[in-house]
């Protein structure tokens, strides 16, 4: 067994001092977890990651056709990103990440998932706020630094906690129908729109959505939690550009 902890690396970074760790809970098997805090706040753990896989397996599974182009919007530890890979119908993926430390982390594999990102031609990564790509001028901006005004087959969010509880207030005015349709502008004609929510379906947001998409749904995506001997969810949401 190794070490029960270790603090891999810790930089300063525009929204507060980001720290990626490693630890082993002997109680819950040999394995090793990596978590990420920014500041006092846990941001994301290799603990519990079946909801970022089933955010690309759900989002791209919505999709039609081959040789798909995808935006993943937030690197976290790379696990929606690898998924989205697993699909073969991916030519090619974009991961955009506004904290740059998180981007060398895979960069130079400090996290088990960089080496995977990294081996892929399919995968690019993109250092930039995934809110401000979102609501850009598409004729001479977007996602895509190298190709402006592309339009891509999905995009899959996971970087705030819900559209309530936020990663940083700058990014309340993106979940608002003007902001989304801003956004939908980059997807092709029924292009998917899927992200990730740690909380339960939210009204109030399914009808933003409805107000911009059609075929919207929030799957309810479960899992074991030992921490707590019961069962947790979180949210998948999904929604379609209409023809």
């Amino acid at each position: 067994m190794g070490l029960l902890f270790e603090q891999i690396d810790s930089q300063p970074s525009v929204i507060g001092e980001i720290t990626l760790r490693r630890r082993r809970i002997p109680a819950i098997g040999d394995r090793d977890i990596y978590e990420v805090k920014l500041g006092e706040e846990f941001l994301m753990s290799s603990m519990f990651v079946d909801a970022e896989v089933a955010l690309s397996d759900i989002g791209l599974g919505e999709t039609a056709g081959d040789n798909l182009s995808v935006v993943v919007g937030g690197l976290g530890l790379g696990y929606t990103a690898v998924a989205a890979l697993k699909h073969e119908r991916v030519a090619e993926l974009l991961v955009v990440e506004y904290l740059k430390p998180v981007i060398g982390w895979h960069q130079q594999e400090l996290v088990p998932l960089g080496k995977d990102l990294n081996a892929d031609p399919r995968s690019r990564y993109v250092h930039g706020s995934f809110f401000d790509l979102a609501i850009a001028d598409p004729v001479d901006g977007g996602f895509d630094p190298e190709c402006p005004g592309k339009q891509f087959d999905a995009i899959l969010l996971d970087i705030d906690h819900s559209p309530r509880a936020l990663l940083h207030d700058s990014s309340a005015s993106f979940y608002t129908a003007q902001n989304l349709r801003l956004m939908a502008r980059q997807l092709k004609p029924l292009g998917v729109f899927a992200m990730w929510s740690n909380e339960g379906e939210d009204d109030e947001f399914m009808a933003v959505l409805n107000d911009v998409f059609i075929d919207v749904a929030c799957h309810v995506v479960s899992f074991f939690n030992p921490f707590q001997n019961r069962e947790s969810f979180n949210t998948v949401y999904v929604a379609r550009k209409p023809g």
